[in-house]
């Protein structure tokens, strides 16, 4: 212990912690998500519900993951992210689909802790990349990202089509 953190007054912030999100987690999840939407100002699209993420998350073949982040024992954040694949690399990556930090938490490390246990895993796998996507308006997170080495790529313009698209589409199908 250093003699300043002796010092009646002085407190030290806990550093923010992760962990892979359980079964027990889905409550936790829902609620960061429908943050997240609320953030986003897309309340009225969010329609998943904890039934959906406990099939997805842990189902009998679950495609997509979640970790959480914490201050103490308190959860503090959240990354969902799935495994992508780059035929330029020939191999998987992962892409980050959504990571959100509950607002009271924000500067105390959690965001970073949560983006350095996914870079950790792509290190341990042997993925290729690490990817995400970022809403332009959000210049706090633009810059954050920068910060750690991933500055916008503005060669590359999202493309997402919605259920009823894909409905149309699929009719087309030989």
């Amino acid at each position: 212990m250093s003699p300043s953190s002796d010092r009646p007054g002085r407190h030290r912030r806990p550093k923010p912690t992760t962990r892979a999100a359980t079964p027990e987690d889905i409550e936790v999840i829902a609620g960061f998500v429908r943050s997240l939407a609320a953030y986003e100002n897309l309340s009225e699209k969010m329609v998943a519900t904890p039934e959906d993420y406990a099939a997805a998350f842990f189902g009998d073949n679950p495609r997509v993951f979640c970790e959480l982040g914490f201050i103490g024992d308190k959860p503090a954040g959240i990354a969902v992210w799935f495994y992508s694949f780059s035929t330029f690399l020939g191999r998987h990556g992962l892409y980050l689909e959504d990571i959100f930090v509950d607002p009271a938490a924000r500067g105390q490390g959690v965001g970073k802790a949560l983006l350095a246990r996914l870079a950790r895993r792509c290190v341990d796998e042997g993925l290729g990349r690490f990817e995400w996507t970022v809403l332009d308006w959000n210049k706090s997170a633009i810059g954050f990202y920068a910060a750690m080495g991933a500055p916008l790529n503005d060669a590359w313009v999202p493309v997402r089509m919605t259920r009823e698209a894909i409905e149309k589409l699929a009719k087309e199908c030989p």
